[in-house]
Protein backbone atom coordinates (compact mmCIF):
# COMPACT_ATOMS: atom_id res chain seq x y z
CA UNK A 1 0.00 0.00 0.00
CA UNK A 2 2.80 2.31 1.08
CA UNK A 3 4.65 1.26 -2.24
CA UNK A 4 1.16 2.92 -4.31
CA UNK A 5 1.09 5.84 -2.57
CA UNK A 6 4.90 6.86 -2.81
CA UNK A 7 4.34 6.00 -6.75
CA UNK A 8 1.32 8.06 -7.30
CA UNK A 9 3.25 10.44 -5.49
CA UNK A 10 6.11 10.51 -8.05
CA UNK A 11 3.61 10.36 -10.56
CA UNK A 12 1.94 13.85 -9.61
CA UNK A 13 4.80 15.27 -8.68
CA UNK A 14 6.13 14.53 -12.53
CA UNK A 15 2.91 16.33 -13.91
CA UNK A 16 3.37 18.79 -11.55
CA UNK A 17 7.06 19.51 -12.77
CA UNK A 18 5.82 19.17 -16.98
CA UNK A 19 3.28 20.93 -16.41
CA UNK A 20 5.62 24.17 -15.03
CA UNK A 21 8.25 23.47 -17.79
CA UNK A 22 5.17 23.63 -20.30
CA UNK A 23 4.03 26.93 -18.96
CA UNK A 24 7.56 28.53 -18.39
CA UNK A 25 8.27 27.54 -22.30
CA UNK A 26 5.00 29.20 -23.42
CA UNK A 27 6.16 32.26 -21.40
CA UNK A 28 9.49 32.12 -23.33
CA UNK A 29 8.00 31.71 -26.38
CA UNK A 30 5.24 34.98 -25.85
CA UNK A 31 7.94 37.22 -24.47
CA UNK A 32 10.15 35.84 -27.94
CA UNK A 33 7.62 36.54 -30.09
CA UNK A 34 7.40 40.96 -30.92
CA UNK A 35 4.51 40.66 -33.26
CA UNK A 36 2.73 38.12 -35.59
CA UNK A 37 1.57 39.61 -39.20
CA UNK A 38 -0.28 37.91 -41.33
CA UNK A 39 0.25 39.82 -44.28
CA UNK A 40 -1.90 40.85 -48.31
CA UNK A 41 -0.75 37.53 -49.61
CA UNK A 42 -1.77 35.58 -46.94
CA UNK A 43 1.83 34.66 -45.16
CA UNK A 44 2.00 34.42 -41.67
CA UNK A 45 5.27 36.53 -40.57
CA UNK A 46 6.73 36.08 -37.07
CA UNK A 47 8.55 39.07 -35.58
CA UNK A 48 10.90 38.03 -32.50
CA UNK A 49 11.57 41.97 -32.30
CA UNK A 50 11.07 45.53 -33.61
CA UNK A 51 12.13 45.87 -37.13
CA UNK A 52 15.19 48.89 -36.86
CA UNK A 53 16.07 48.68 -39.86
CA UNK A 54 13.93 48.65 -43.25
CA UNK A 55 13.78 48.05 -46.61
CA UNK A 56 10.74 49.10 -48.72
CA UNK A 57 10.58 48.42 -52.74
CA UNK A 58 7.42 51.42 -53.30
CA UNK A 59 7.38 54.41 -52.59
CA UNK A 60 4.24 54.32 -51.22
CA UNK A 61 5.24 52.95 -47.94
CA UNK A 62 7.74 55.80 -46.97
CA UNK A 63 5.24 58.61 -45.83
CA UNK A 64 3.45 56.28 -43.19
CA UNK A 65 6.39 54.53 -42.23
CA UNK A 66 8.27 57.83 -41.62
CA UNK A 67 5.13 59.12 -40.03
CA UNK A 68 5.12 56.74 -36.97
CA UNK A 69 8.74 56.84 -36.35
CA UNK A 70 10.03 53.74 -38.81
CA UNK A 71 13.39 53.45 -39.88
CA UNK A 72 14.02 53.15 -43.64
CA UNK A 73 17.49 52.25 -44.87
CA UNK A 74 16.62 51.65 -49.02
CA UNK A 75 14.25 52.93 -50.75
CA UNK A 76 13.38 52.91 -55.18
CA UNK A 77 13.73 55.34 -57.12
CA UNK A 78 10.50 57.40 -57.91
CA UNK A 79 9.96 60.67 -60.03
CA UNK A 80 6.63 61.44 -58.35
CA UNK A 81 6.49 60.28 -54.69
CA UNK A 82 9.91 61.20 -52.91
CA UNK A 83 10.14 62.78 -49.87
CA UNK A 84 12.92 65.45 -49.42
CA UNK A 85 14.36 63.04 -46.44
CA UNK A 86 14.26 60.15 -48.62
CA UNK A 87 16.23 61.40 -50.89
CA UNK A 88 19.83 60.63 -49.87
CA UNK A 89 18.56 56.97 -48.35
CA UNK A 90 20.09 54.14 -50.40
CA UNK A 91 18.59 53.75 -53.68
CA UNK A 92 17.32 49.99 -54.43
CA UNK A 93 16.68 50.62 -58.26
CA UNK A 94 13.81 51.73 -60.15
CA UNK A 95 10.16 50.21 -58.66
CA UNK A 96 9.49 47.91 -61.62
CA UNK A 97 13.64 46.46 -61.62
CA UNK A 98 14.53 46.11 -57.76
CA UNK A 99 18.05 44.78 -57.23
CA UNK A 100 17.93 42.15 -55.36
CA UNK A 101 21.64 42.48 -54.03
CA UNK A 102 21.38 46.38 -53.05
CA UNK A 103 18.62 45.16 -50.46
CA UNK A 104 21.13 42.45 -49.19
CA UNK A 105 23.82 45.12 -49.12
CA UNK A 106 21.44 47.47 -46.76
CA UNK A 107 21.15 44.92 -44.27
CA UNK A 108 17.66 45.02 -43.67
CA UNK A 109 15.51 43.14 -40.63
CA UNK A 110 12.62 43.74 -42.78
CA UNK A 111 11.70 43.90 -46.41
CA UNK A 112 8.17 45.72 -47.31
CA UNK A 113 7.35 44.33 -50.59
CA UNK A 114 4.74 46.18 -52.89
CA UNK A 115 1.92 43.23 -53.65
CA UNK A 116 1.43 42.23 -57.32
CA UNK A 117 5.14 43.70 -57.86
CA UNK A 118 7.69 42.65 -56.29
CA UNK A 119 6.88 39.26 -55.16
CA UNK A 120 9.59 37.04 -57.31
CA UNK A 121 11.80 38.83 -54.29
CA UNK A 122 10.87 36.26 -51.44
CA UNK A 123 12.93 33.81 -51.97
CA UNK A 124 15.68 35.40 -52.41
CA UNK A 125 14.88 37.11 -49.51
CA UNK A 126 14.11 34.09 -47.45
CA UNK A 127 17.37 32.51 -48.21
CA UNK A 128 19.41 35.46 -46.83
CA UNK A 129 17.56 34.83 -43.38
CA UNK A 130 15.53 38.30 -44.52
CA UNK A 131 11.89 39.07 -42.89
CA UNK A 132 9.23 40.08 -45.65
CA UNK A 133 5.61 41.92 -45.70
CA UNK A 134 3.57 41.83 -48.71
CA UNK A 135 1.24 44.89 -48.33
CA UNK A 136 -1.37 46.24 -50.77
CA UNK A 137 -1.95 49.59 -50.33
CA UNK A 138 -4.56 50.52 -53.07
CA UNK A 139 -7.63 50.55 -51.58
CA UNK A 140 -8.06 53.28 -49.10
CA UNK A 141 -9.10 50.35 -46.57
CA UNK A 142 -6.08 48.32 -47.62
CA UNK A 143 -3.96 51.82 -46.70
CA UNK A 144 -5.92 52.55 -43.22
CA UNK A 145 -4.76 48.63 -42.68
CA UNK A 146 -1.44 48.98 -43.73
CA UNK A 147 -0.84 52.23 -41.52
CA UNK A 148 -2.01 50.72 -38.67
CA UNK A 149 0.75 47.45 -38.74
CA UNK A 150 3.17 49.75 -39.55
CA UNK A 151 1.83 51.81 -35.84
CA UNK A 152 2.44 48.59 -34.35
CA UNK A 153 5.89 47.15 -35.78
CA UNK A 154 7.34 50.71 -34.67
CA UNK A 155 5.62 50.48 -31.58
CA UNK A 156 3.78 53.69 -31.80
CA UNK A 157 -0.07 52.51 -32.32
CA UNK A 158 -1.30 56.14 -31.15
CA UNK A 159 -0.15 57.51 -33.67
CA UNK A 160 -1.11 55.22 -36.77
CA UNK A 161 -4.83 55.91 -35.08
CA UNK A 162 -4.46 59.36 -35.05
CA UNK A 163 -3.29 59.64 -38.77
CA UNK A 164 -5.92 57.06 -39.76
CA UNK A 165 -8.62 59.83 -37.91
CA UNK A 166 -7.36 62.57 -39.80
CA UNK A 167 -7.64 61.04 -43.16
CA UNK A 168 -11.01 59.96 -42.68
CA UNK A 169 -12.07 63.37 -41.19
CA UNK A 170 -10.33 65.01 -44.39
CA UNK A 171 -12.41 62.69 -46.66
CA UNK A 172 -15.70 63.07 -44.64
CA UNK A 173 -15.57 66.99 -45.32
CA UNK A 174 -14.97 66.35 -49.41
CA UNK A 175 -17.87 64.09 -49.30
CA UNK A 176 -20.17 66.35 -47.63
CA UNK A 177 -19.93 68.79 -49.55
CA UNK A 178 -20.54 66.94 -52.70
CA UNK A 179 -23.83 66.74 -54.62
CA UNK A 180 -25.31 63.66 -53.97
CA UNK A 181 -25.87 62.43 -57.56
CA UNK A 182 -25.32 59.45 -58.82
CA UNK A 183 -23.28 58.83 -61.57
CA UNK A 184 -22.12 55.62 -63.84
CA UNK A 185 -18.33 56.01 -64.58
CA UNK A 186 -15.83 54.36 -66.51
CA UNK A 187 -11.95 54.15 -65.57
CA UNK A 188 -9.46 53.56 -68.02
CA UNK A 189 -5.70 52.59 -67.96
CA UNK A 190 -3.71 53.78 -70.38
CA UNK A 191 0.03 52.16 -71.25
CA UNK A 192 2.07 52.26 -74.16
CA UNK A 193 1.00 48.48 -74.12
CA UNK A 194 -2.89 49.78 -74.83
CA UNK A 195 -5.82 50.12 -72.42
CA UNK A 196 -7.47 48.38 -69.81
CA UNK A 197 -10.35 49.09 -66.86
CA UNK A 198 -10.17 49.34 -63.45
CA UNK A 199 -12.25 47.45 -60.89
CA UNK A 200 -13.17 48.85 -57.51
CA UNK A 201 -10.02 47.26 -55.48
CA UNK A 202 -7.83 49.89 -57.74
CA UNK A 203 -7.19 53.52 -55.99
CA UNK A 204 -9.88 55.71 -58.60
CA UNK A 205 -12.24 52.33 -58.10
CA UNK A 206 -11.82 52.74 -54.08
CA UNK A 207 -12.90 56.47 -54.73
CA UNK A 208 -15.34 56.19 -56.88
CA UNK A 209 -17.51 53.34 -54.50
CA UNK A 210 -16.43 55.67 -51.80
CA UNK A 211 -18.68 58.34 -53.80
CA UNK A 212 -21.56 56.09 -53.96
CA UNK A 213 -20.79 56.08 -58.02
CA UNK A 214 -21.35 53.35 -59.68
CA UNK A 215 -18.09 51.48 -61.86
CA UNK A 216 -19.41 50.36 -64.80
CA UNK A 217 -16.82 47.20 -64.82
CA UNK A 218 -17.56 46.12 -61.40
CA UNK A 219 -17.85 42.71 -61.61
CA UNK A 220 -16.09 41.79 -64.32
CA UNK A 221 -13.39 38.99 -64.96
CA UNK A 222 -10.34 40.23 -63.49
CA UNK A 223 -7.11 40.23 -65.78
CA UNK A 224 -4.66 37.47 -65.01
CA UNK A 225 -2.53 38.10 -62.35
CA UNK A 226 -3.55 41.65 -61.72
CA UNK A 227 -7.04 41.54 -59.77
CA UNK A 228 -8.03 45.60 -59.85
CA UNK A 229 -7.87 45.61 -63.82
CA UNK A 230 -10.25 43.88 -66.60
CA UNK A 231 -9.65 43.65 -69.78
CA UNK A 232 -10.75 46.81 -72.36
CA UNK A 233 -13.40 46.57 -75.14
CA UNK A 234 -14.48 49.48 -76.86
CA UNK A 235 -17.67 47.57 -77.50
CA UNK A 236 -18.22 46.41 -73.90
CA UNK A 237 -17.49 50.38 -73.02
CA UNK A 238 -20.10 51.71 -75.75
CA UNK A 239 -22.79 49.45 -73.94
CA UNK A 240 -22.29 50.03 -70.67
CA UNK A 241 -22.38 53.78 -72.31
CA UNK A 242 -20.84 55.74 -69.06
CA UNK A 243 -21.31 59.11 -67.75
CA UNK A 244 -18.26 59.98 -66.42
CA UNK A 245 -14.72 58.56 -67.84
CA UNK A 246 -11.56 58.56 -65.93
CA UNK A 247 -8.21 58.00 -67.27
CA UNK A 248 -5.35 57.08 -65.37
CA UNK A 249 -1.54 56.83 -67.21
CA UNK A 250 1.68 55.01 -66.78
CA UNK A 251 3.79 57.18 -69.47
CA UNK A 252 3.60 60.67 -70.17
CA UNK A 253 0.62 62.86 -69.78
CA UNK A 254 0.75 65.35 -72.78
CA UNK A 255 0.89 61.45 -75.01
CA UNK A 256 -1.58 59.95 -73.44
CA UNK A 257 -3.84 62.81 -73.96
CA UNK A 258 -3.19 62.90 -77.42
CA UNK A 259 -3.56 59.03 -77.98
CA UNK A 260 -6.98 59.14 -76.54
CA UNK A 261 -8.19 62.22 -78.13
CA UNK A 262 -6.47 60.67 -81.41
CA UNK A 263 -9.02 57.31 -80.64
CA UNK A 264 -11.93 59.27 -80.15
CA UNK A 265 -11.78 61.68 -83.24
CA UNK A 266 -10.76 58.57 -85.67
CA UNK A 267 -13.78 55.60 -84.12
CA UNK A 268 -17.07 56.63 -84.68
CA UNK A 269 -17.80 54.41 -81.71
CA UNK A 270 -16.84 56.94 -79.17
CA UNK A 271 -19.16 59.55 -80.31
CA UNK A 272 -21.95 57.01 -78.89
CA UNK A 273 -20.85 57.10 -75.37
CA UNK A 274 -22.58 59.82 -72.66
CA UNK A 275 -19.24 60.63 -71.20
CA UNK A 276 -17.78 61.58 -74.62
CA UNK A 277 -20.52 63.04 -75.89
CA UNK A 278 -20.94 65.87 -72.54
CA UNK A 279 -16.50 66.19 -72.41
CA UNK A 280 -16.76 64.34 -69.42
CA UNK A 281 -13.23 62.50 -69.89
CA UNK A 282 -11.33 63.31 -67.32
CA UNK A 283 -7.52 62.72 -66.59
CA UNK A 284 -6.08 61.81 -63.23
CA UNK A 285 -2.87 62.44 -61.80
CA UNK A 286 0.18 60.11 -61.59
CA UNK A 287 1.70 60.77 -58.47
CA UNK A 288 -2.01 60.05 -56.90
CA UNK A 289 -3.09 57.26 -59.20
CA UNK A 290 -0.86 55.56 -60.62
CA UNK A 291 1.05 54.28 -57.39
CA UNK A 292 -0.95 54.71 -53.76
CA UNK A 293 -1.21 58.16 -52.64
CA UNK A 294 -1.10 56.38 -48.87
CA UNK A 295 -1.43 59.69 -46.67
CA UNK A 296 -2.37 61.47 -49.77
CA UNK A 297 -5.61 59.37 -50.28
CA UNK A 298 -7.50 62.82 -48.73
CA UNK A 299 -6.03 64.74 -51.63
CA UNK A 300 -6.77 61.97 -53.92
CA UNK A 301 -10.34 61.86 -53.37
CA UNK A 302 -10.50 65.68 -53.20
CA UNK A 303 -8.42 65.51 -56.67
CA UNK A 304 -11.39 63.41 -58.20
CA UNK A 305 -14.07 65.18 -56.40
CA UNK A 306 -13.04 68.33 -58.07
CA UNK A 307 -12.70 67.52 -61.42
CA UNK A 308 -16.20 66.37 -61.66
CA UNK A 309 -17.71 69.53 -59.60
CA UNK A 310 -14.99 72.21 -61.00
CA UNK A 311 -16.79 74.76 -58.20
CA UNK A 312 -16.39 72.32 -55.04
CA UNK A 313 -14.71 74.29 -52.51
Amino acid sequence: MKRKIALILVLMLTLFIAGCEEAANETVTKREIFNFITDDAGRDVVFEKKPERIVVTSASFLEPLHAVGGTVVGRPDSKTQMPDWAKDITSIGQVYAVNPEKIILCKPDLVIINKGMNEKLLDILSENNILALVLDMKSYDKVKNEITIFGELTENPDKSKQLIEEMDSKIKATIDKMPKDKHRVAILHSTAQGLSVQLDGSIAGSIVKMFGWENVAAGMTPLEGNPDAAPYSLETLAEQNPEIIFVTSMGKIEEIKANMQHNIDTNPAWQSIKAIKNGNIYYLPQDLFLLSPGLRYPEAVETMAKLVYSNLK
